[in-house]
């Protein structure tokens, strides 16, 4: 049995003619530690992403999108669930979904949406842990293989030929054409790129081997008056990478500055060619919306489930709340309500998608839900009283290879501060070795690349005492209180 007569086995009947009237299609599309700054779209410095610029620039971008704990399975969670990692129980890597749980798609299939997920998942598999709410789903088991994937169709391992990014669209592509006309559709597209270890396709595979990419500005970053939890981390692109993440020796006799160097060209240029073939797949998934007449009446969004290093600090990876990790693209497209060419600075968290679909289909916003739909801020009518402050967790402490130190903090319009507390209070995945706690408060304002730690300065005492109160507040709010 071929791809497509698999999907159509999970087509539906046609249901009431009315609902398309009234209620959009939904597209989300996710990538993996996809930084916003890898989008041209959001000025990026090193890379050009055509196909997504067409959301933004069709739409709206955001851009002071934060995802609450900055990992993988944690951001995922929240995205479904609409809570915040202590409520919804995936704290860490190790932490699975309860598939028994209330989830925005079991909400959506309720009022006749039609829905499908297909690519990464991430949130375990097996009883109680299989993707629940959707029609269909096809997903990578853990993070899956670039090349020549198995994925796991209904709970059957499939095996596939070919490139994930190719194949996740292709799958996607087959679902959305063997959808009723008569109901609307949600769904989830899911790329593995660019997460690590950055094995592009052949169409890619050459792209950039003639350019030096520019090495950001706090490339050489030497963490002074810093955290130790800065200086402990274990993801320095002159020291922590591996050679599966090279791929190739490196010259011989380079100094250690030049050796540095050479690492981040040879990581920073495989990950940008396999943002190119999300960037490609994605413009193949908007022709197809514009062909069908579907365009004007789907909500297409692209985001990442948090944002990443691309030599910034002199890392890699994600983890710590400083704001290459912390913040993550957000670009949503829907010519009925959003006007073409829109940019907002207002704060978006990932608690707020699940609302945001929602608010847009009509659908009553449970109880059980934190976040706040956005849908007014991409109508241009953001109330007086929106959200000017987040609350962020990372539960994993000292957690191998990357030991970054559990911590929580409070993030307003211009000002950060992060708590290092030292133990992992019995999260998963984490180690039982304690530190001393340790505080950080970065004003944006002065210091946007962070920099320069002014927690002990006298001249922000009285900042830290109000930024305290509003953490403490915002913990209460949202219940965490571990």
């Amino acid at each position: 049995m071929n791809l497509r007569e698999r999907v159509k086995q999970f087509t539906f009947p046609k249901g009431d003619v009315t609902k398309m009237a009234k209620q959009p299609n939904i597209l989300f599309i996710m990538s993996d530690d996809h930084a916003a700054h890898a989008m041209s779209c959001y000025n990026s410095k090193i890379n050009e992403t055509p196909q997504l610029d067409r959301i933004a620039n069709e739409g709206m971008r955001f851009d002071n999108c934060f995802c609450t704990n900055s990992i993988c399975a944690p951001s995922r969670a929240a995205i479904l669930t609409g809570q915040y990692n202590h409520v919804n129980g995936v704290r860490t890597l190790a932490d699975n979904l309860d598939g028994r749980k209330p989830n925005v798609q079991k909400i959506l299939q309720k009022h006749d949406y039609q829905t499908a997920i297909v690519g990464k998942w991430h949130l375990g598999h097996g009883k109680d842990h299989d993707p629940t709410g959707f029609d269909y789903w096809n997903v990578l088991p853990g993070q899956g293989e670039y090349h020549d994937p198995k994925m796991i169709e209904m709970g059957e391992e499939k095996h596939y030929q070919g490139y994930v990014t190719d194949i996740i669209t292709d799958i996607s592509l087959d679902w959305l054409k063997n959808c009723s006309q008569d109901k609307p559709f949600m769904l989830m597209c899911h790329h593995k790129a660019p997460h690590r270890p950055w094995e592009p396709d052949e169409k890619h595979a050459h792209m950039y081997e003639d350019i030096a990419i520019p090495e950001p500005v706090t490339f050489n970053d030497d963490y002074a008056n810093r955290s130790n939890a800065a200086k402990e981390a274990t993801m320095r692109v002159d020291r922590d990478l591996t050679k599966t993440d090279l791929k190739i020796e490196p010259p011989p006799n380079l100094s250690s500055q030049e050796r540095k160097s050479w690492n981040y060209q040879r990581y920073i240029k495989d990950y940008l060619r396999v943002v190119a073939s999300i960037d490609d797949n994605v413009g193949r998934i908007l022709d197809y919306l514009e062909e069908e007449g579907l365009a004007e009446d789907t909500i297409v969004m692209y985001t990442s489930d948090q944002g990443f290093f691309l030599g910034d600090h002199g890392w890699y990876d994600k983890r710590f709340m400083y704001e290459e990790s912390l913040r993550m693209p957000f670009i949503v497209r829907y010519p009925r309500a959003i006007e073409p060419g829109a940019v907002t600075d207002d704060m978006a968290l990932n608690v707020d998608f699940a609302e945001t679909w929602l608010d847009y289909t009509g659908i009553d916003i449970p109880n059980h839900m934190q976040g706040t739909s956005l849908r007014p801020v991409m109508e241009k009518r953001t109330p007086d009283n929106w959200q000017t402050s987040l609350y962020y967790r990372y539960w994993e402490h000292l957690s191998e290879p990357h030991k970054v130190g559990a911590h929580y903090g409070l993030r307003t319009k211009r000002y950060k501060l992060i708590y290092y507390y030292g133990k992992s209070f019995g999260a998963t995945n984490s180690s039982h070795e304690t530190r001393t706690p340790e505080w950080e408060l970065f004003d944006l304002k002065e210091d946007p690349y962070e920099m320069n730690n002014v927690y002990h300065n006298k001249a922000y005492g009285e900042t830290v005492k109000d930024l305290k109160e509003e953490l403490y507040l915002l913990q209460r709010k949202v219940k965490d209180e571990a």
